[in-house]
This record gives C-alpha cells, sequence and structure tokens, in this order.
C-alpha cells in the first residue's frame, strides 16, 4: 500500500530552484536598469496636461450632430468605414496567412520549407503598420482601400504564428494513419488537418479582427481612411468636442465588438473541446 506523503514531506522533496530564481531575477533586475538609463525622462508639461483636461471635460459635452448624423461627416458612417476595413482586411490576411502557415509547419513540410515559410512571416512583421499605411497610401492614394491592404498585409505575421502553432499541436496519429495510406500533402490537409482545427482558425481569426478595429482607427491619421483622420483634424484644430464625438464612437464600437466576439470564442472552444 502506497504511503501518503504528508505537505512537510512533499515541501522537502520538491526540487529547490533558488539559483535559477535568484538568477532571473537579478538579469531583470539588471535588464530593468539598463533600459532605463537609456531613456530621457522629461518633465510634465503643463499646457499638455491642461490639454488632456480638456478632452476628459469634453468627452462629457460631445459633438453630439456629429454623433446621432448619417451624414457622411458623422461618426456612425465613419466607424462603419472603419470596421469594414478591419474586417476585410481581417479576410485578407487570414487567406493569405493560411498557406503560409501551412508552409512555415515542420510537421507539414519538413525542415527546409519551414525555415523559409517562418523568414518570410518575420520579414513581414518587421513592417510597423504606421510604415505600411504610408505605403500603400503613396501606391493607392488616400482612402478605405489603403486601409484595407495595409490592415490585410500587418495581419499575416501574427495569424500565421497563430495558425502554426495550432497546426503543430495537431493530433499525429490522424497524419500517420493518412501517411499509411498514400496521401498527398494536399489530402492530409484537406482531410486530416482542416477539420481538427477549423474551430481555431475562426477564433484566431476573431481574436486579430479585434485588433484590427483598434489599428483601424489609428490609420486614418495616415490618410488611409477610417475615423482616425476625423479624430487628428479635431485636435490639430482644437475643436475638443468633435474630438470627444470621434472617441466616443470609438469606444462604443470597440466594446461592443469586444463583447461580441468574446462570446463567440467561448462558443467555438466549449464545441471544440
Amino acid at each position: 500500500m502506497e504511503k501518503k506523503l504528508t505537505v512537510q514531506e512533499m515541501y522537502e522533496q520538491h526540487p529547490k530552484r533558488y539559483i535559477a530564481v535568484i538568477t532571473t531575477i537579478l538579469v531583470l533586475g539588471g535588464m530593468t536598469i539598463w533600459s532605463a538609463t537609456s531613456i530621457r525622462w522629461p518633465s510634465i508639461n503643463p499646457a499638455g496636461v491642461a490639454i488632456v483636461r480638456t478632452i476628459f471635460r469634453s468627452l462629457l459635452e460631445p459633438n453630439r450632430d456629429w454623433l446621432f448624423t448619417l451624414r457622411p461627416i458623422g461618426i456612425p458612417k465613419q466607424m462603419f468605414e472603419t470596421v469594414s476595413i478591419a474586417f476585410l482586411g481581417t479576410i485578407l490576411g487570414a487567406i493569405l496567412a493560411l498557406p503560409l502557415a501551412f508552409l512555415s509547419s515542420r510537421n507539414i513540410t519538413g525542415r527546409f520549407y519551414s525555415f523559409i515559410g517562418i523568414l518570410s512571416v518575420t520579414l513581414i512583421r518587421t513592417f510597423p503598420v504606421f510604415v505600411l499605411g504610408l505605403m500603400f497610401v503613396r501606391v493607392t492614394g488616400p482612402g478605405p482601400f489603403a486601409g484595407v491592404m495595409t490592415i490585410g498585409l500587418a495581419s499575416i505575421g501574427m495569424m500565421t504564428k497563430l495558425y502554426v502553432e495550432s497546426i503543430e499541436d495537431i493530433d499525429k496519429g490522424v497524419i500517420e494513419a493518412l501517411d499509411a495510406t498514400g496521401a498527398t500533402t494536399l489530402q492530409k490537409i484537406r482531410y486530416g488537418i482542416i477539420p481538427q482545427l477549423s474551430a481555431n482558425f475562426i477564433s484566431n481569426s476573431i481574436y486579430r479582427f479585434e485588433i484590427n478595429v483598434r489599428n483601424a482607427t489609428i490609420l486614418g491619421l495616415v490618410g488611409a481612411g477610417g475615423i482616425g483622420s476625423t479624430l487628428i483634424w479635431a485636435m490639430a484644430a482644437y475643436r475638443w468636442k468633435d474630438a470627444a464625438a470621434a472617441l466616443w464612437g470609438i469606444i462604443v464600437v470597440v466594446l461592443v465588438i469586444e463583447f461580441i466576439s468574446t462570446k463567440i470564442r467561448k462558443s467555438l472552444a466549449s464545441s471544440d473541446s
């Protein structure tokens, strides 16, 4: 009969990791101090504090004409354009990320092709969304199309990484069974992988859509459409009530989308389990 250990005996048998913990704390502390020395810590600007206070006061009295009108200048119309940019960009990014994800998965294509795929994704991820936005604005001209292309390209890196993690964690027994039947790579993807990963892919795409809504709100700063243009123009002209109306539109839409997407992802997770 197996003897039950007391709490004290379990504690004494637990592996001691004092050296590893102390080393980790020292390394993190050293990196924190080193990073802090490379940053200039400016003093607080009283004029900037006054502007921030004005913005928060304006949130209580936004421009209601912009909030509730359906004209092109109105906040509902511009937020609809912003969400549309994020949605189409997410769809584009998801479509482009799928082949890259399968190419980057070692259990599908092997080490050599996986290295090429990961290298390609890493190069894409090095470009900040603002830089991509400026590039597409120069190529296609200002407007929502530049925003869609920017969101789509910027989404590839993160979505591919999430897809690869899901693909490499799949049940290998299914793949081995398909290998035994002489299935090709495309057949393994179609019949062995996609059925296992469809819910996970959709959940990751919805999560990226949440992020893209936030990105789309600021892409207007570079002329890529959406409500960002209205926000920056209002702040540049010191029209704080107009800026507050734009901020309320962003806040409400982001909260609603996050609530709905969380419900959908929880439903997908429960159905997958």
